[in-house]
């Protein structure tokens, strides 16, 4: 029992919502004031009145939305960069849910596009209807396979899954960049990229299905593998929370000596947790391998699986809510670029600021307003059971 009361005097939409929006409004003020410290720095003789200068973080953060949503096109980026961090924050919640902390998800989706430009290099005289299905169980197995040793050597060995998860990212970017260069590299080209894909290899795109009904449009990036993600968020919930492997996986994250006690092996949770959160990850290889950039290339993880860490603190590790943590820094990276169109004096690097104040703010401050917020519904509570005792 903490000093405020009783935890279940507290609904559960004030931890789950309120207090993520709380912390998120504060982060967006004080990437408002380093707006405002920006423009002071380069107008400070005065060229920008008064006005306009109080005006620029309202004004940045119009043009941040709209640059994320304000047409379909800049709707189509953002969901695009919103299903690899979907992914990515799956990969991080199964994981900490067993009391893990996998920081690996880079590498593992990085290894997963090997096993799905493998399958779409080479079994490209199958129907697509052969090859999709082919390509998430290549995904899926090299991502887990990669996330496999450094489980082991947790469950097994003791080797801490932070230092290893983290080693394992380097590896894994050693070794492909050994393949693109020397195996899998195009003949006749310097650049390290496989040979594109064939045609019925490829994930539709949203513009490719929209001109299945009439309505042409350029090629845009989103395309179904956000239905995926849509589905592993369900699926993930449902493991979680509705089967006996998901309770026995809980159960370890919270206690692993009343797992013991109640029969669970710890280290066959470790193992399990670890390949499905290096599944998860390697989705990540379908929507830019797949379906985006349609060949194996260095680098198309892009830092995703590290964003996948904040999307899942900012989602408390619930599937739901990591959908719109991820919604939040796909618009991020999409509104951002548009930002620093419009405003240049804002550069990319400042976007990745504003990023940094969510995580912090989402992250390391989340606990700075949560006591206070619950003790407010705590003494609230006994006031509104009388009230309802009265009416009823």
């Amino acid at each position: 029992m903490s000093a405020f009361g009783r935890p279940a005097d507290v609904p559960r939409w004030v931890s789950i919502g309120l207090i993520p929006a709380v912390n998120l409004v504060l982060a967006f003020i004080a990437a408002g004031l380093v707006v405002l410290l920006i423009y002071w720095g380069q107008y400070a003789d005065g060229t920008l009145p008064g006005a306009d200068y109080l005006y620029t973080p309202v004004r940045a953060a119009g043009l941040l939305l709209k640059g994320a949503f304000g047409t379909f096109p800049n709707w189509s980026y953002t969901l695009y960069y919103t299903t690899n961090f979907i992914f990515a924050g799956l990969a991080v919640a199964v994981a900490f849910h067993a009391g893990l902390f996998n920081i690996g998800a880079e590498g593992q989706a990085y290894i997963a596009g090997l096993g799905v430009g493998l399958v779409c290099l080479y079994l490209d005289f199958l129907p697509f209807i052969l090859v999709l299905p082919l390509a998430i169980i290549a995904a899926a197995l090299f991502g887990a396979a990669w996330a496999f040793i450094p489980a082991y050597l947790q469950a097994k060995r003791g080797s801490h899954i932070v230092i290893t998860t983290i080693m394992f990212n380097f590896i894994a970017s050693s070794l492909m960049v050994y393949l693109m260069v020397h195996v899998l590299i195009a003949p006749g080209q310097q650049s390290p990229e496989s040979r594109a894909f064939a045609a019925n290899t490829v994930l539709p795109t949203i513009s490719e299905v929209l001109s299945w009904f009439g309505i042409k449009m350029r090629r845009l990036p989103l395309n179904l593998s956000f239905l995926w993600a849509l589905a592993c968020c369900v699926f993930v919930w449902i493991f979680i929370w509705r089967t006996r492997w998901g309770y026995a996986l809980r159960t370890v994250g919270l206690n692993p000596r009343a797992a013991v006690y109640g029969g669970i092996s710890v280290a066959g949770i470790i193992l399990l947790a670890m390949c499905i959160s290096g599944a998860l990850s390697g989705f990540i290889a379908l929507n830019e391998i797949m379906g985006v950039q349609r060949r194996i290339l260095l680098n198309f993880v892009a830092g995703a699986g590290f964003v996948g860490i904040a999307v899942s603190l900012m989602g408390r590790n619930h599937p739901f809510g990591i959908i719109f943590a991820a919604l939040l820094f796909g618009a991020l990276y999409q509104g951002g670029a548009e930002l620093n169109f419009d405003m240049p004096e804002i550069t990319r690097d400042m976007v990745v600021v504003i990023q940094g104040l969510v995580i912090l703010f989402a992250g390391a401050l989340e606990n700075l307003f949560r006591p206070r917020i619950e003790a407010l519904f705590r003494r609230r509570a006994p006031a509104l059971q009388v009230a309802k005792g009265a009416s009823s």
